[in-house]
């Protein structure tokens, strides 16, 4: 069974290479809006149950971004991506793709969804005015795990970017975004 995610990883890892990280928006064909739409919905009610604190984080959030899935491949070289939706009071305003790549001693196979909480205007604003987020460049981000939500306080998550990892499964460890882009998908 190893050996089939490995060999797996190994044949998908050109696609994730050549998948573009470039900073063009990339043409919108891996899901369709309503299909989006109805995974992110899926996505907010399993962040809802499974770290109950950001309920009140979501509302007050400037903006939401909803990556459903995030498939992870890698072998020594690795690519991550997936399509998600930014979400500005309960509406869908635009559609993103979020792309990593990295390098080190990895193999397997995962995936997983994240929900970026955009707590303030400004960190909106950045999401929306890049071509191409480069995540740890811009807005303060905070990756907020099982620890962090248990002595959470509300009034500590005034401004930034809060991510939050959902439905994780696979042969990775773990889930992260370092070296992650997120682009706008063009209609």
């Amino acid at each position: 069974m190893f050996r089939r995610a490995l060999l797996a990883a190994a044949a998908a890892l050109p696609l994730a290479l050549g998948l573009g990280l470039s900073s063009a928006p990339v043409p919108a064909h891996a899901a369709s809006a309503e299909a989006l739409d109805a995974a992110a919905a899926e996505t907010l009610e399993l962040l809802l149950e499974t770290h109950p604190v950001t309920r009140d984080m979501l509302e007050r959030a400037a903006g939401i971004l909803i990556f459903p899935e995030i498939i992870k491949v890698g072998l020594v070289v690795g690519g991550a991506g997936g399509d998600g939706v930014l979400q500005v009071e309960g509406e869908t305003v635009a559609r993103y793709r979020s792309m990593a790549v990295s390098y080190g001693l990895q193999a397997g196979a995962a995936s997983f969804g994240y929900v970026m909480l955009l707590m303030d205007e400004r960190a909106l604003d950045y999401v929306e005015a890049t071509d191409g987020w480069e995540v740890g460049v811009g807005p303060n981000v905070t990756v907020a795990d099982d620890g962090f939500a248990a002595k959470f306080s509300t009034t500590s998550e005034q401004s930034g970017v809060y991510v939050f990892f959902v439905g994780q499964s696979g042969y990775f460890a773990g889930a992260g975004i370092e070296g992650t882009k997120i682009s706008r998908i063009s209609d």
